[in-house]
């Protein structure tokens, strides 16, 4: 496509599906080298396959400190050098009655949405100050800003913890040239959906056109949201057109959170007219 990033290499985690291998894919056609990592091997190493050089999958475990560590050292050992994070995987939390939630479940979330973007921050920020540059996107949601918007309290409060916490890291690493930012995104056609209803990852993969027809109506862009509308932003979040944005965060909804769908409004409206004209008449 382009060259955006040129001359850059970037981790994207939960890059084998979704949000994340488009965001990666994307990178690497703008000229940047990429470790692709994720969970599913064999499915990892075929997507890196066509682009030769410039794509290394890495098997991690986001929860696992030592596999993000690792991922930054792939990146330092493979291509010399870490310009770009982003911290994109994760997956749904336990939805239902804040009153019947149980605490392993509200750890395990913890671990997946929260601690493992603490991780990447943590360790591809001790590189990048040393360097004297680089970018940190990380992936939050229109949840963190307005209630109403996940079925679970916990994923909520765990993505608006994601974007302080980047807010928070931004101020101090902005001090070295480090940039740190989120993107959240809202009504996105990806499995995620059919994960929260209790699908693996490979039948929650192919039910992403069928989210698609669902989510045409949740905003006033009257089409679903695809990852490669967040890609766009997190490239340009990562690139140097973003070179004196930090701590920010970009919401990607088709004006979902901005308000209501003007044409409910104006159904609203004519409703309310006819019953007040209703009323009138009796």
């Amino acid at each position: 496509m382009g060259n955006r990033l040129e001359g850059k290499v970037a981790v994207v985690t939960g890059a084998t599906s979704g949000i994340g291998r488009a965001t990666a894919e994307r990178f690497v056609a703008e000229g940047a080298k990429v470790i692709f990592a994720g969970r599913r091997r064999e499915l990892g190493e075929t997507i890196v396959a066509p682009f030769g050089a410039h794509a290394v999958f890495c098997e991690a475990d986001v929860e696992n400190e030592d596999d993000i560590k690792g991922l930054v050292e792939t990146a330092l050992t493979r291509f010399g050098q870490l310009d770009i994070l982003f911290n994109n995987a994760g997956g749904p939390a336990p939805a239902g009655s804040i009153t019947d939630i149980c605490s392993d479940e509200f750890d395990a979330a913890v671990r997946l949405l929260l601690r493992s973007v603490f991780y990447g921050i943590k360790h591809a920020s001790s590189v990048m100050v040393e360097a004297g540059h680089g970018s940190i996107i990380s992936n939050a949601s229109v949840a963190a800003h307005l209630g109403g918007y996940s079925t679970s309290h916990i994923y909520a409060s765990l993505k608006a913890a994601i974007v302080q916490l980047s807010k928070s890291a931004a101020l101090e690493l902005g001090e070295y040239g480090v940039r740190v930012n989120t993107v959240s995104p809202g009504a996105i056609a990806t499995g995620i959906f059919a994960r929260g209803a209790g699908f693996d990852s490979d039948q929650a993969d192919s039910t992403a056109k069928t989210v698609e027809k669902m989510l045409r109506r949740a905003q006033p862009i009257p089409r679903a949201g695809k990852p490669e509308d967040i890609a766009s932003t997190v490239l340009f979040l990562a690139s140097d057109d973003a070179a004196f944005i930090t701590g920010r965060d970009i919401v990607v909804d088709g004006g979902m959170i901005s308000g209501r769908r003007w044409s409910e409004v104006e159904s609203g409206r004519s409703a309310m007219r006819d019953a007040l004209e209703k009323t009138a008449g009796d």
